[in-house]
């Protein structure tokens, strides 16, 4: 015995699979009355479905032209998301080529109703992302690779290449997949290393899924994880400084992957590894909430060269002030006499 959920899902595919089909041929199959179709039908359009009805003694039920895309239907805001995804995916380089991007764009307008293309047309044309585009690529192969390795729960094996240029193989378990400033990471279980690890993709030079699975550890945070280990990342300078604020403000300043933030009863702790102390002094002025410096003592110099640098520049605005008034009074005397 049918449901009747099942019946009014029985009309929707039957209506995707003809042009158009009677009243009667729609009862036959789903063996009811004529009544109960027409339900069925003021079911499909109060969920939003565009089904149109033709009356008269041949009249039958359609879809409305255009709103057919098997297997799936986009409503306005559904088929503008999906278009805003693909033009924000082209411009940080996340599709795999330019003209397949294209043709999906393409694929999409071409099952949509002629008013609703029309905008997404306009959208397509008007909307400009200042985003930035990667420094590196990554093969998509890899992508798909390891997002089916972390969905199945698999092992990957790899031959990976290091920032210091050193090649290794290795298996690992990775636990996710995360897109962060440009690059792909993957945070797992390293079995040459025995412990947690973060791969970036752009560095795996080849990698095969293998048989053996693994468990993924309970509630793991992939994106805290790689944002975490890249804030921890030692590098030239290490810097401690004491930012005279709340926790939540500090939040709100510090990316998640430039350090890490202990809170005190002095104020919070920041701690980070930089490679240039002039871009940490400017960073630190910027925060806009006073600091102690605690390591390195270099910091502070790069602080007082900025503060030297600035005041510098501000007395020859100033500078150039006084002269320009001082040519202009010249000038007025000259006129007057």
């Amino acid at each position: 015995m049918y449901h009747p959920t099942t019946r009014v899902l029985t009309v929707l595919e039957l209506l995707q699979s003809h042009h158009r089909i009677t009243g009667a041929r729609l009862a036959e199959r789903l063996e009811v009355d004529t009544r109960t179709v027409r339900r069925y039908i003021t079911m499909l359009q109060d969920l939003g479905i565009p089904v149109e009805s033709e009356r008269g003694r041949y009249g039958a039920y359609r879809l409305m032209p255009g709103f057919k895309l098997p297997p799936l239907m986009f409503t306005d805001d559904e088929a503008l998301a999906v278009t805003l995804g693909l033009l924000l995916a082209r411009r940080l380089g996340l599709a795999a080529t330019t003209p397949a991007m294209e043709g999906a764009l393409a694929k999409i307008e071409r099952v949509l109703p002629p008013l609703l293309r029309e905008r997404v047309r306009a959208v397509r044309d008007a909307v400009v992302f200042n985003a930035v585009r990667p420094d590196v690529t990554t093969p998509h192969a890899l992508v798909l690779t390891f997002s089916a390795a972390a969905g199945q729960c698999q092992r990957v094996w790899l031959r990976y290449r290091s920032g210091l240029a050193k090649d290794t193989e290795r298996e690992i378990d990775p636990y996710g997949l995360v897109y962060h400033a440009g690059r792909w990471y993957t945070p797992a279980y390293c079995h040459l290393r025995q412990d947690y690890r973060v791969f970036r993709l752009d560095r795996v030079l080849a990698a095969e899924l293998r048989e053996q699975t693994f468990v993924r550890p309970a509630d793991f945070d992939s994106l805290n994880y790689v944002l975490h280990s890249i804030a921890t990342m030692p590098s030239t300078w290490t810097a401690v400084v004491l930012l005279e604020t709340s926790i939540e403000r500090a939040r709100a300043l510090v990316p998640p992957d430039l350090g890490t933030l202990e809170e005190t009863p002095a104020g919070v702790v920041l701690r980070c590894w930089v490679e240039g102390l002039s871009w940490m002094a400017r960073f630190l002025v910027e925060l806009g909430c006073p600091f102690i410096v605690r390591e390195p003592p270099e910091l502070r110099d790069a602080l007082r060269e900025l503060v030297a640098r600035v005041a510098n520049w501000t007395e020859r605005v100033e500078a150039d002030v006084e002269v320009a008034a001082a040519v202009e009074s010249a000038h007025e005397s000259d006129a007057r006499a």
